[in-house]
C-alpha cells in the first residue's frame, strides 16, 4: 500500500490534494513545512512526496535537498506559477516532476500514479536485470544501485533511468526528445530544459569534473551519450 506524503503550508492545498487522492489503496501523510516533511521520510516508509516550494520555517528547496541524502523517494513539487523558472529550480533540487497551482485533479492523480508505478516497479527489480559496466562507472539494474570507483552513489528514479537507457547503448547518441520520450513516457514537448537539468545533476553525482565529463558526453546540437571512461 503506497505512502504519500503531502507537505503545504496551506492546509486547505493540503486537504484539497487527499480528496484528489483518496483511494483506499493510498495512506496519506501531512506536513506543513519542510523540516515536518524531512522528518516525516526519516521515519516513515514514504513512496511519494507531494512538496510544495514556498514554505515557512524550511522551504521546499531546502527539504527537497535534504530529503536527497536519505531518500531516493519520487518528489513532485508543488509550484505557485506555471512559469520555466520554477519547474527548473524544482528539478534542479532533485525533484522527478511538477505540478503548477491551481491543480487541475486530474493532472494531479494521474501524475501521482504514473510516479508510483515507476518507482515501485523500479524498486521491484526483475531476475532477468543486468549490471552494466564502463570504466569506474557500474550500474547494477537489479538493486538499482549506481557505483563510480566502488563508490555507491545516490540516483533519483529519473536520474537512474536517463544512465541506464545511455550506459545500455554506449556509444550512441540520444537526443534530449528521445530521452524524454522514453523516460518520461510523454510527447517531448519543452523537453529539452528538463533533460538537461536531469543531466546536469547525474553529472555532478558521478563526475570528478562534472565540466570535464569522463563518461557523459555532449555531442553539440546532438545529444548526449555515455562514453568508455578511464579509470
Amino acid at each position: 500500500m503506497p505512502n504519500i506524503l503531502i507537505c503545504d503550508d496551506e492546509r486547505d492545498i493540503v486537504n484539497a490534494l487527499k480528496i484528489y487522492l483518496a483511494d483506499p489503496e493510498y495512506v496519506i501523510f501531512e506536513a506543513f513545512n519542510g523540516r515536518e516533511a524531512v522528518e516525516v521520510v526519516e521515519r516513515e516508509e514514504i513512496h511519494l512526496v507531494l512538496l510544495d516550494i514556498m514554505m515557512p520555517v524550511m522551504d521546499g528547496m531546502q527539504a527537497m535537498a535534504k530529503i536527497r541524502e536519505i531518500s531516493n523517494v519520487p518528489v513532485i513539487m508543488l509550484t505557485a506559477k506555471s512559469e520555466d523558472q520554477d519547474m527548473i529550480l524544482g528539478l534542479s533540487a532533485g525533484a522527478d516532476d511538477y505540478i503548477s497551482k491551481p491543480f487541475n485533479p486530474l493532472e494531479v492523480t494521474a501524475r501521482v500514479r504514473s510516479q508510483l508505478r515507476r518507482y515501485l516497479k523500479l524498486g521491484a527489480g526483475s531476475a532477468s536485470s543486468v549490471t552494466y559496466v564502463t570504466g569506474g562507472l557500474e550500474l547494477d539494474d537489479r538493486t538499482k544501485e549506481v557505483r563510480v570507483d566502488g563508490e555507491t552513489v545516490p540516483l533519483t528514479p529519473k536520474e537512474f533511468e536517463i544512465l541506464k537507457l545511455l550506459i545500455s547503448q554506449q556509444g550512441r547518441v540520444f537526443s534530449p526528445s528521445e530521452i524524454y520520450r522514453s523516460v518520461w513516457k510523454e510527447k517531448p514537448l519543452g523537453s529539452d530544459n528538463t533533460v538537461a537539468v536531469h543531466i546536469r545533476h547525474i553529472r555532478e553525482k558521478i563526475e570528478i569534473d562534472p565540466a570535464k565529463p569522463r563518461y557523459l558526453k555532449l555531442v553539440f546540437g546532438q545529444g548526449y551519450k555515455i562514453e568508455g571512461g578511464k579509470r
